[in-house]
C-alpha cells in the first residue's frame, strides 16, 4: 500500500515536471525572434583574366583582393581565368574593388558585367507555386 502511494506520487511528480517543461518550450517558441543576419548586404562579383592564372598568380590575386576593404577573405574563387569574390555593397561595389585590383597588382583583365537581358531574371531556384514552398513560407510566418 505504501509502495502504491509512494508510485503514485513519483508519477504525478514526473507528469508535472513533463507538463511544466513542455510549457517553457512552448513559450520560447511564441516569443522568439527571428535573427538578423547581414548577409542580404553581401553581392557576389567577378573578374575576367585575358592569360592564364597558375597557382602563384592565384595565391597573389588573393592575397590582393583580401587587402581590399569590403570583401569577405574566405570566399574567393579563382579558377578557368576567372576570379569570383563577395563583397559587402555597403562598403564598396564590383567597380571599386576592380580599379583596387587593377592598381596594386596590374593585371590583364576586365570586370564581368551582366547583360541586360540577364539582370531582371530571378535567381530562386525554388518553384514559388510548387506546394512545399508555400508550405514552408506558411510555416516560416508562423514561427517568425
Amino acid at each position: 500500500m505504501k509502495i502504491n502511494k509512494f508510485i503514485k506520487k513519483g508519477l504525478w511528480t514526473g507528469l508535472i515536471i513533463l507538463v511544466l517543461f513542455f510549457a517553457i518550450f512552448l513559450f520560447h517558441i511564441i516569443t522568439a525572434k527571428p535573427a538578423v543576419y547581414e548577409s542580404p548586404n553581401l553581392q557576389v562579383s567577378r573578374i575576367d583574366f585575358k592569360t592564364n592564372i597558375d597557382s602563384v598568380q592565384a595565391k597573389q590575386i588573393c592575397s590582393d583582393l583580401r587587402s581590399i576593404k569590403g570583401l569577405t577573405s574566405d570566399s574567393i574563387i579563382v579558377k578557368r581565368n576567372v576570379v569570383v569574390y563577395f563583397h559587402n555593397n555597403k562598403i564598396t561595389n564590383s567597380k571599386k574593388v576592380f580599379d583596387q585590383l587593377i592598381a596594386i597588382g596590374h593585371y590583364d583583365a576586365q570586370r564581368y558585367i551582366l547583360p541586360e537581358n540577364l539582370a531582371g531574371k530571378e535567381v530562386c531556384p525554388v518553384n514559388q507555386n510548387s506546394l512545399s514552398y508555400r508550405l514552408s513560407q506558411k510555416l516560416n510566418r508562423f514561427f517568425n
